[in-house]
């Protein structure tokens, strides 16, 4: 069965494989797992870098090389921002937009097909409890020490 690290790594990686492998036959075939880091926190009229680190939980470094790769792969560029001439806005292209659209739907697919194999009432539980674990485990440098 495994622990909830060995389940939440099986769901994220299985997720994946379905996402990416989709995308591919939909005409995204260089997208990989770690352009999602930046392709799923972008906004239409562009982020700055530290803004999408901030978003994802990267290091800007991080971020910064997934966005030379998805410079290169005409996903996105940096533009001038116009509130602030010495910052960069990362937008992305017709073909990244392409991806962005087509991956959310791709998801959302996902999400209906598991709920309709678990009800509309027990995956909408899961869910709340998925988003509860998920923000308790962010927290745990901020939960009081265990008294045992």
């Amino acid at each position: 069965m495994g622990d909830i690290g060995v389940l939440a790594g099986q769901l994220i990686r299985a997720l994946q494989e379905e996402l990416f492998e989709t995308l591919a036959e939909q005409g995204h075939p260089d997208v990989r797992p770690r352009h999602g880091t930046v392709l799923a926190f972008l906004d239409p009229e562009g982020v700055r870098a530290t803004d999408l680190a901030a978003r994802s939980g990267q290091h800007k470094q991080i971020i910064g090389t997934i966005l030379d790769e998805l410079v290169r792969l005409g996903y996105v560029t940096r533009e001038p921002d116009p509130a602030d001439r010495r910052a960069k806005l990362i937008v992305p292209t017709e073909h990244g937009i392409d991806e962005i659209t087509k991956a959310r739907a791709i998801l959302a697919a996902i999400e209906e097909r598991h709920e309709r194999t678990l009800g509309a009432e027990r995956y909408a539980a899961f869910m709340e409890m998925l988003r509860q674990v998920t923000r308790d485990q962010r927290a745990w440098r901020q939960a009081p020490a265990s008294t045992t």
